[in-house]
């Protein structure tokens, strides 16, 4: 029975791709610079965009409350009823602001 010839990773290939050089580090601190300043964009963005989602969900609640009838007080009523038209609004805005980043 012919053996099977297992061939070993060619280890130089990992050594010259880019996840190799995020894993080492930035040589220079200018480029440990450009590093963070693009990690900070990366977790900005996150945040604005769970923000957009928070809206989204805000918007619903608040057209439920609107719509709830006499169980929610007048004024409780009014405020989700605005807060409702325009939460929509401002999770456009602020998706299409994030969309325009580079």
């Amino acid at each position: 029975m012919p053996t099977k010839k297992t061939s070993k990773p060619d280890l130089r290939l990992v050594a010259e791709s880019e996840v190799y050089d995020l894993m080492r580090g930035p040589q220079t601190t200018a480029d440990r610079v450009k590093q963070l300043q693009a990690e900070a964009r990366a977790l900005a963005i996150e945040q604005v965009e769970a923000l957009e989602k928070i809206l989204g969900e805000a918007a619903a609640l608040a057209d439920e409350i609107a719509k709830g009838g006499d169980a929610y007080p007048v004024g409780a009523r009014e405020i989700a009823s605005r807060l409702a038209e325009d939460l929509p609004a401002k999770a456009e805005t602020i998706k299409a602001i994030v969309a325009r980043l580079p």
